[in-house]
């Protein structure tokens, strides 16, 4: 690989050495390469995954992609987009299948910017991370492995993590040091193994899987949707793919099975005889088949994710099921993502190495949940096809309103779960509560609807300063910083608040103030998102019509320096359709008054203040990021 400068080090040091080139390895390295680190990447294939493996990409996920500015390259490939999931299901009279129903892949009342499931080889996404990583510095050393590693923080307190790297051939080996070691191996870690750490296995019931992907011809008219298929012969989940192509997931075996053996395996022409039954009348043959496989499905755990936070787990590596939900990429980049904005903000000396205890603890907690959900589909699909009337209840309705079934209930809540936009992350330093360190009346203000550890809410804004309509989540890039939301409410209601927050902000101890960028008399005239720090980045939204603001005239001078980040909240929004200012009113924001939000780098919901008068908000805020941060906030110094 490209050897990169790095302060205090040699060429055989560096910041992290990662271990395994699929998703959540490609997603840890990208970010940590864009924001400077010196990376040491390996992979013991030879090549990145030519065919078959992960091709699911959920809507919060495209979300994140958008973010980094990969969407696009993902999209030119063409993917298939599944909007619906149809059900087959046998007739009530006679044989075969018939369709039971269809519903939404991601149905109305998730608020989504992308409601649907894209699909594409895995091969394809992994190029696109390997062209990003290119761009900064990095390329992945192939086929490599690693041989062994030690953690000693006494005999290397900057560099304790020892690693011993080997060309899979034998024919060359290197030791290097590293601040952190990162295993994206997948099931078969050999880091996982060499710590001692154990997979929980969290199902006793196993499957064996025969899944294949290729071109076909046939008259079933659901080929091109996203189906599951429920036959006297059996069950096939069908997922469409680019190219014209198609995956098919054929259960072969299941350990309630009589004659159950998780060793079991099929032929291809096998696999392929079973299909055509269970796709019975319909017909269908195959006009090439691209990759082929038969692997056991148990769901398991790992039972830590880290033992001293400079060895990590990551992906599969830490967690296994079923192919179902369409996750396990998905899990992975948030893996990836939540560990890297934690390692950055410690390594760059804004939070306390405390942080890195909160990976373990909330992406173990959505593996949890995940193979919970990955439970309750498994018996949705195999043991009780839905009614077509109840399918019909799932997918229309858009509110809480009146008594859901558990059908209804469990299909709704694995859709958000799946989508992305389900996911929960527990109170702790990060995920203010009512028993966080930062106590005061003016945090989570009566009729918020943001919630502290889910993802931050959609909505549209107009740009000020160009008059363009944009995605408010999406206008600040994933850069490592947090994202201060300012809903700054009426011009003439909130003037003097918002001076009141600039100048306190501005606070040398404040928790912005306390974190300037080391070259900030140097920063370009046109830096958008930190001209003042690289841990923040601040939005001011208005609630009234572009045309009645003026930055100059409206916004302090320590906000208005983020001129590019100013928004008039015009836009109607059909969730709330008699709001004048939507984006508030979908937060839950009062119209007139206000609140600032916290973002944190990963895009979600830290802490929701209200905006006052006073120092009172700028302590609030003070008072969160002490939970965390590496410097006593809040006595008042000079200003800005």
């Amino acid at each position: 690989m490209e050897d990169r400068p790095a302060k205090k080090a040699t060429l055989q040091h560096y910041d992290i050495v990662i271990v395994g080139a699929g998703p959540v390895g490609l997603m840890l390295s990208t970010c940590l390469a864009r924001w400077g680190y010196r990376i040491r990447h390996i992979d013991n294939r030879a090549e990145p995954t030519p065919t078959g493996r992960a091709d699911g990409i959920q809507p919060r996920s495209l979300d994140l992609l958008r973010n980094m500015g990969l969407k696009s390259a993902i999209m030119a490939h063409k993917p298939a987009r599944v909007f619906e999931v149809a059900f087959w299901d046998p007739p009530k009279i006679g044989r075969g299948i018939v369709r039971t129903g269809t519903w939404a892949s991601c149905p109305n009342f998730i608020d989504a910017r992308y409601p649907f499931t894209t699909l594409l080889h895995q091969g394809r996404i992994e190029h696109v991370f390997i062209s990003d990583l290119k761009k900064n510095g990095v390329h992945i050393q192939r086929p490599w492995t690693i041989k062994g590693f030690k953690s000693d923080d006494k005999a290397d307190p900057e560099y304790p993590v020892e690693v011993n790297l080997e060309h899979i051939d034998g024919t060359q080996q290197d030791t290097v040091r590293a601040k952190y070691l990162f295993s994206g191996e997948g099931a078969r870690s050999f880091i996982r193994d060499q710590l001692g750490i154990k997979i929980t296995h969290k199902d006793p019931i196993s499957h064996v899987w025969g899944v294949m992907d290729g071109v076909v011809k046939t008259d079933f008219p659901d080929i091109k949707m996203k189906c599951t298929i429920h036959s006297e012969h059996g069950s096939i989940m069908v997922i469409p793919r680019e190219d014209n192509m198609v995956r098919l997931y054929i259960q072969i075996a299941s350990s309630t099975d009589p004659d159950w053996n998780p060793r079991k395996t099929a032929t291809e022409g096998e696999v392929q005889a079973s299909a055509k039954k269970i796709f019975h009348p319909y017909l269908i043959e195959w006009e090439r088949v691209e990759w082929y496989s038969v692997y056991p499905i148990g769901q398991g755990i790992s039972a830590k994710y880290t033992i001293d936070h400079r060895v990590f787990l990551g992906g599969d590596a830490c967690h296994t099921h079923s192919p179902k939900a369409g996750q396990g990429m998905n899990t992975a980049f948030l893996d990836a993502l939540n560990l890297a904005w934690k390692i950055h903000a410690v390594e760059a000396g804004f939070a306390d190495r405390t942080l890195l205890t909160t990976y373990e603890s909330e992406r173990k907690e959505v593996a949890e949940t995940l193979l919970s959900f990955d439970n309750k589909y498994a018996k949705l699909f195999s043991q009780r096809p839905p009614a077509a009337t109840e399918v019909q209840a799932a997918s229309d309705q858009t509110s809480a309103q009146g008594e859901d079934n558990d059908f209804v209930r469990t299909f709704k809540e694995a859709c958000e779960f799946t989508s992305g936009y389900g996911v929960a992350y527990k109170p702790n330093a990060l995920n203010w509560s009512s028993d966080h360190p930062a106590q005061s009346p003016l945090i989570h203000p009566d009729g918020t609807k943001l919630l502290t550890g889910r993802i931050m809410i959609n909505a549209d804004v107009t740009r000020v300063v160009d008059a363009n309509v944009v995605h408010l989540e999406q206008e600040v890039p994933l850069n490592g910083s947090f994202r201060i939301y300012v809903f700054a409410g009426r011009p003439s209601a909130t003037s003097k608040a918002l001076k009141d927050l600039a100048f306190h902000l501005g606070d040398r101890k404040s928790f912005y103030g306390s974190y300037l960028r080391p070259d900030i008399s140097s920063v370009s005239h046109h830096e958008t998102h930190n001209p003042h720090s690289l841990f923040f980045t601040i939005c001011t939204v208005f609630a009234a019509q572009r045309g009645q603001i003026e930055i100059s005239r409206d916004v302090p001078d320590l906000l208005a320096r983020y001129r590019d980040h100013v928004y008039a909240d015009d836009r109607w929004d059909r969730r709330v359709p008699d709001a004048a200012a939507a984006a508030h009113a979908k937060m839950g924001l009062d119209q007139d008054r206000g609140g600032v939000v916290v973002v944190r780098p990963d895009g979600y919901v830290g802490v929701v203040t209200s905006l006052a008068e006073g120092s009172g908000t700028v302590a609030a805020l003070n008072g969160y990021f002490g939970a965390f941060c590496t410097k006593k906030l809040g006595e008042t110094m000079a200003q800005l």
